[in-house]
């Protein structure tokens, strides 16, 4: 098997692959000039790949993205090419399910009310308001790795714990119920958390706008971790205004980084994160070891991991 590891991470990982599988050769290359002298013989390819290196690779059987979301990755001429795609679905499993549980429980003890107050040196014992959640809901939209981490994560709270997927058919043993993408807004009606953990697609992209808040339980919370183009920000704001969504946090935002002036930042009910929910200590050792595996597959025969739909996009 011969791959070409293309892109910042190629020089540190060549000689860590060829360690690590024998009958492998690595070649490498940072510029797309370069890549597309190298290509033409390669088996399989690891990085952002271009149209001109698509049309130069006369052997690619397989490409190991080097991100889990894919919304800009793809291209007509690859979506139509036989080759096999992957992504680098699960490496955040764990970070970004913590920080959708430290933005419950910050809204739960209001912890994000008390941090203000702490600013302006203000003792106010009276003003807390606090939630019960083994009372409450929470509704997750996508339940990929990041989507059953949140479940995960949630379920020692006492949360009730139901999901919609386009895919998933079987509900695992922390969700209480899944739904088909058609149940969506049962999901909202019911739900006192609405997680989104869904990517970018033709078909969810603007999928939260006016009509879909409106669907929400009155007084439940709006967490979006998944990706910014997924919620309009507009009708957000109005519906935070409206006081018919008690909060939101975000992480992610249609147009990033989120504008100075905008109205979310001075919102005592929001919380807003600059797109950290990934953020963790060892994400390139995640990212090499789903690349080793799936190489070691390849060349075993075995079946790829996080094999993705090219024109889907996930």
């Amino acid at each position: 098997m011969q791959i070409l590891l293309h892109g910042p991470d190629a020089p540190a990982w060549a000689p860590r692959l060829r360690a690590d599988v024998a009958d492998v050769t690595v070649e490498t290359s940072s510029t797309e000039d370069e890549a597309v002298a190298r290509i033409a013989t390669v088996d399989a390819f690891f990085g952002n790949i271009s149209p001109r290196m698509l049309a130069a690779a006369t052997h690619l059987q397989w490409i190991q993205t080097p991100m889990a979301g894919l919304e800009r990755y793809f291209f007509p001429e690859l979506q139509a090419h036989p080759v096999v795609v992957t992504n680098m679905r699960g490496i955040f499993h764990d970070m970004i399910p913590d920080q959708v549980m430290a933005y419950v429980l910050a809204f739960a003890r209001d912890l994000h009310s008390m941090i203000r107050r702490q600013l302006e040196r203000r003792w106010a014992f009276d003003e807390v308001r606090v939630l019960d959640l083994t009372r409450m809901t929470m509704g997750i939209v996508g339940l990929g790795g990041i989507g059953l981490g949140v479940a995960r994560r949630a379920r020692p709270h006492g949360l009730r714990i139901i999901a919609v997927d386009p895919r998933q058919a079987e509900c695992p043993p922390e969700v209480d119920a899944l739904w088909g993408v058609e149940r969506l807004d049962d999901l909202l009606g019911e739900s006192d958390f609405v997680v989104v953990c869904a990517p970018e697609t033709p078909e969810t992209r603007g999928l939260f706008g006016t009509e879909k808040f409106a669907r929400m339980k009155a007084g439940s919370y709006f967490i979006n971790i998944g990706r910014g183009r997924v919620v309009r920000l507009d009708p957000l704001v109005a519906a935070l205004e409206s006081g018919h969504l008690a909060g939101a946090a975000l992480d992610v935002f249609e147009v990033e980084p989120l504008a100075s002036d905008h109205p979310l930042w001075g919102m005592p009910n929001v919380i807003v994160t600059p797109h950290t929910a990934g953020v963790g200590a060892h994400p390139e050792d995640r990212r090499y070891e789903i690349l080793l595996e799936n190489v070691r597959r390849f060349v075993s025969g075995a079946a790829l991991h996080n094999v993705v739909d090219k024109h889907a996009g996930f």
